[in-house]
């Protein structure tokens, strides 16, 4: 069972000697769990925090966990990110999000989009908003591109605020996290069902039940036209 800082502190100057001060930053957890051998683990009290906004519970406001966008959103509000930002792996936090492409920039073209992530090597959030309003979208592990197989790893989700944020995470079912077509993109599969498609033009889309993600229609409509998109990449 977990022992208080100061406790292991005592336990080790008892020890060891006399050992210099730890500094002010600076946390020592000491644990053993059933039959397991007991370890150390040094962590500073910043790390302590972000650990314990990410797990919060989903009802609750992260405190300090609002990631730094390097451009403005069209289509996030800080309360958006703020709460989507604590669903995001641990690899990605701690990384400023970097917009790689808007249709209000960059016109409306999937061909653009692809050849704007050609030289992106890091996950990549998709953020939609369509003519209701509706703000959803999807994380890949991956950036998005053309293949002849899907990819992605169970990191991968959809989301959708509507308007409190749900997140559909991987169900284990199958493994259909993205697949990238010229003519169109897909996130999420299984019985010829898509969790989210959207067509060349990037201008509509279509949003089922799959199997991928177990999840719920993103958009109020099975058919939505989008009204604007944005790809995130954690610089």
């Amino acid at each position: 069972m977990p022992l208080s800082a100061a406790l292991v502190s005592q336990k080790m100057i008892k020890n060891f000697g006399a050992m210099q001060a730890m500094p002010v930053n600076i946390r020592i957890l000491y644990f053993a769990k059933h039959c397991a051998e007991p370890y150390v683990e040094i962590v500073t009290v910043t790390e302590t925090k972000r650990c314990q906004s990410v797990c919060s519970s989903e009802d609750e406001e992260p405190e300090d966990l609002l990631p730094v966008l390097t451009d403005h959103s069209e289509l996030l509000e800080d309360s958006h990110i703020q709460r989507l930002g604590s669903h995001l792996p641990a690899r990605t936090q701690g990384y400023p999000w970097r917009l790689v492409y808007s249709t209000i920039m960059h016109g409306t073209s999937l061909k653009t989009l692809y050849r704007n992530l050609a030289l992106v090597d890091s996950p990549v959030i998709l953020v939609i908003k369509d003519m209701d309003k509706q703000v959803f979208g999807g994380f890949s592990s991956h950036p998005f591109r053309v293949s002849k197989r899907c990819y992605g790893t169970g990191e991968t989700f959809l989301y959708s605020f509507s308007p409190e944020l749900k997140v559909f995470h991987w169900s284990g079912a199958n493994s259909y996290f993205v697949k990238g077509h010229r003519d169109c993109l897909q996130m999420g599969g299984g019985g010829g069902l898509f969790g989210l498609w959207l067509d060349a033009d990037l201008s509509r889309g279509c949003s089922l039940a799959c199997d991928t993600f177990h999840n719920q229609p993103l958009s109020t409509k099975r058919d939505f036209m989008i009204q604007d998109l944005e790809v995130w990449a954690f610089h």
